[in-house]
């Protein structure tokens, strides 16, 4: 499986990937709202955010939740990779609530694009949703606070099966904006969060399978 994560880093030849907007139907929001009111994404917040600092200190295992680590030119982020007893619904709700929960921390939505490519042996599929934070100033020194910088939250499926959510920051290196809060700020503002009790959990199975 991380062969195949890291080829999809690879650059690829031939057709460049064609990018559309993507938006939920009625139906999907009506959906993912009940199940934010349920606080379904407690029983996955709190874990990831354990395995990433299990991953950072060097002390990750090989079952449970899985994060990598990702670092390129003025980019950090991390992958928080799939685990079947999620579902591929829960997933996909658990995707979008990281973009609503990025947006409370005064961020705004710049874009959402699905881009699908076809492959000899498989399909791959990804998410995009691109954040930039809102244009407010900071009061100590009068810059654009630019928080956490651009950050870009993707999920990425083959076969139309999670592969991975990719989450990554971007700072913006320009006169006139603040120095970007780091990538364990960033992380620690959306996944620390109590553990789900007996009730949440018991959601799990009801969201497993659909979107």
């Amino acid at each position: 499986m991380l062969d195949f994560i890291h080829n999809l880093f690879r650059s690829k030849a031939g057709t460049p990937a064609a990018w559309h907007a993507v938006a939920l139907s009625p139906a999907q929001v009506q959906r993912h709202a009940r199940w934010v009111e349920q606080r379904v994404y407690l029983n996955w917040l709190g874990p990831y955010f354990k395995a990433y600092h299990l991953r950072k200190g060097g002390a990750a295992g090989s079952r449970g939740f899985q994060v990598q680590l990702l670092q390129e030119s003025g980019c950090k982020g991390v992958l928080l990779l799939y685990e079947p007893s999620i579902g591929p619904g829960n997933f996909r709700h658990f995707f979008e609530h990281l973009g609503e929960r990025l947006t409370a921390l005064g961020y705004h939505r710049a874009c959402a694009d699905q881009c699908r490519q076809h492959h000899e042996h498989h399909t791959e599929t990804t998410l995009k949703q691109l954040f930039k934070p809102n244009p407010t100033d900071c009061p100590q020194t009068g810059n654009c606070n630019q928080q956490f910088g651009l950050v870009t939250i993707d999920l990425v499926a083959m076969n139309r099966q999670p592969l991975f959510i990719r989450l990554t920051s971007n700072a913006v290196l320009q006169p006139g904006f603040t120095p970007a809060r780091s990538l364990d700020d960033l992380l620690k503002a959306l996944l620390d969060a109590p553990a789900a009790d007996a009730a949440i959990e018991a959601k799990i199975t009801e969201y497993h399978d659909v979107f």
